[in-house]
């Protein structure tokens, strides 16, 4: 790849887009496994700078200037409570406007970078709700009172910083004052009764519940709060940790690698592969780094952290945290959740290093001790349940933010169809058309997006996708294919990897606006796979018609094939249909098996 210039494959492009999905498929994974992307430098460079001058640099700075303290005085202020809480704060406003994850290139926003606000706080624009109970949320588009609420909520995270703090309890040192923090907390529940898509772009899985213990724990004791976040960041590390056990998370490790600008080697991207170009399943370094480093490590670590009465090994556990999350800054993973990443490498040292347990902070001296149970069953249910039954919560609140068992989906779109998604009220257009607009030629931006597919085809679950649209969608080889996350993110302004987010729900919101004919746009769209069983289940979706069959597939088929599927597609068997003769029981086992 050039500085300024992407990497682009040593194919012609028309060439390459009449071959067949599958060739198309294998040419792109094993060209994935060498280039990744093969995004222009300066993109990282863009990304870097958003960091550590956007984020790093000025929430630090609105921390320490609005609470008393000197930015350059770093010893002063590195363990101050409420240089934490407004640094949370800050990620929380960056998260809510659209400029920290789920944001540029690397997400696909191509032209323009930033979702988020375009959309969020326009009326007319797609708005899910994520409950059909709900009194007063019906409908699919915002209005006035959803953008009132939207532009309220960062003006009210925005006074909660700028306010100096106060002495709260027996807090030591100054808190943000908690009365700030009753708007934030009632306005995310209130927008996150009437749209998902805010509230899980706020992150509110993370920091919504921070937020509640910034406001209520101090009254109790300081400890008490010191505590509480303790269990708050262990809970998601460790979550995060138990998420990764199973089959799926081991194929999210090449890919990663594989698109990391901090991986020159093409000797060691190889090595995660089982023998690149022929055979890309994880070899035994992925697994060990899957396994080991991803799994083992990231539970055992967060867990002595919590209990650990000895600041030596406090320290060691601490720092292998801030170096854990330091390298999946470093691989820049295509959600880019770069803000979060970094904050949770300075909270390991704030809470564990600034606040020890033997110094009075550990999970004994939470106070009343009761406490500790009903904080940590409420941060434990929405992970517990999540796991049990994916279908009900968020892959965010189920902490299964790297474990590659998501929801996911992928459109086929007839020709011509991809057009009408311009009759969606948007600020954007859609994904081709923006590299378009970038300067990058259409028939280059559809070998790139073709990029996006083999990224997709590369973790188990688009290898479910793709043998379903290949068993099931007679001429899918005249269909054009979008990976649904894509889609997703430039038409409500936000994509982080999770299905939910454009299942249904979201193709009946479009279809009211762009009115597709039955079969113009056949969506495949698998839910994550619950602890209870080794299946995926998937529905098939005609944009005009609704969903027209569910079925399920193998985890195991899944992991064990190639991505570009040479033995056929996987048994993917339909168990309920509304058109039998299209969509018959039991078919699609992969007749080339």
């Amino acid at each position: 790849m050039g500085f300024t210039q992407p990497y682009l494959p040593p194919v012609e492009p028309d060439e390459f887009l009449s071959r067949p999905i599958r060739e198309r498929l294998r040419f792109a994974t094993q060209d994935w496994v060498d280039h990744g992307f093969g995004t222009q430098t300066v993109v990282y460079f863009i990304y870097i700078a958003k960091l550590v001058v956007l984020y790093a640099f000025g929430g630090v700075l609105a921390a320490t200037l609005t609470s008393g303290l000197h930015l350059w005085e770093v010893g002063t202020w590195w363990n101050q409570p409420i240089v934490y809480q407004k640094l949370v704060l800050w990620t929380v406003l960056l998260e809510s406007i659209g400029i920290a994850g789920a944001w540029g290139p690397l997400t696909f926003k191509i032209k323009p970078m930033t979702g988020g606000i375009r959309f969020w706080a326009r009326t007319g624009t797609i708005r899910l709700r994520p409950f059909t109970w709900v009194p007063g949320t019906a409908g699919s588009r915002r209005t006035a009172l959803d953008v009132g609420m939207y532009l309220v909520f960062p003006a009210s995270l925005v006074l909660a910083i700028a306010l100096p703090g106060v002495t709260v309890g027996d807090a030591p040192l100054d808190l943000v004052r908690p009365w700030s923090l009753i708007a934030p907390i009632v306005l995310l529940v209130l927008i996150g009764l009437r749209d998902k898509t805010i509230f899980l772009g706020a992150r509110a899985e993370q920091y919504l519940p921070g937020l509640v213990m910034f406001a209520i724990l101090p009254y109790l004791s300081f400890a008490t709060l010191i505590v509480g976040l303790k269990l708050l960041i262990v809970t998601v590390w460790v979550g995060a940790g138990l998420s990764k056990i199973g089959k799926h998370f081991i194929n999210v490790i090449p890919v990663m690698v594989s698109n990391s600008p901090c991986m020159p080697f093409t000797g060691l991207r190889r090595a995660h592969y089982r023998n690149a170009p022929n055979d890309l399943l994880p070899s035994r370094l992925a697994r060990f780094m899957a396994e080991g480093l991803g799994t083992v490590v990231e539970i055992a670590a967060p867990l002595i952290l919590l209990f650990s009465l000895n600041r030596t090994l406090t320290v060691v556990c601490a720092v292998f945290m801030v170096c854990y999350h330091l390298f999946i800054i470093s691989t820049f993973p295509l959600a880019v959740p770069l803000e979060w990443n970094l904050l949770f490498a300075y909270t390991s040292l704030f809470l564990f290093v600034g606040f020890p347990a033997q110094d009075g902070y550990s999970v004994l001296d939470m106070s009343p001790a009761w406490l500790i149970l009903v904080v940590f069953a409420a941060l434990a249910f929405f992970p517990v349940l999540g796991n049990i039954r994916p279908d009900k919560v968020s892959f965010l609140p189920s902490l299964r933010q790297y474990a590659g068992n998501w929801a996911t989906g992928m459109w086929a779109l007839a020709p011509g169809a991809e057009e009408k998604l311009d009759r969606v009220q948007r600020p954007v257009g859609n994904t081709v058309d923006q590299f378009v607009a970038f300067g990058t030629p259409r028939d280059w931006a559809e070998v790139l997006l073709q990029k996006g597919l083999a990224w997709r085809a590369m973790h188990s679950n688009g290898r479910g996708l793709f043998s379903t649209l290949l068993s099931h969608v007679p001429d899918i080889e005249q269909r054009t294919l979008r990976e649904g996350e894509l889609v997703c993110g430039s038409l409500i302004g936000f994509n982080f990897g999770d299905g939910h987010l454009h299942d249904a729900t979201l193709i009946a919101a479009v279809q009211e606006q762009v009115g597709f004919e039955p079969g113009e746009l056949i969506v495949v769209w698998a839910e994550s796979q619950p602890i209870t069983r080794m299946t995926q289940d998937f529905q098939i979706i005609d944009a005009a018609l609704g969903v027209v069959a569910r079925g399920h597939w193998s985890v195991t088929e899944c992991v064990t094939t190639q991505p570009w599927l040479p033995d056929g597609p996987v048994a993917c068997e339909i168990t309920w249909t509304s058109d039998p003769v299209r969509y018959p029981l039991g078919t699609g086992v992969g007749a080339a098996r």
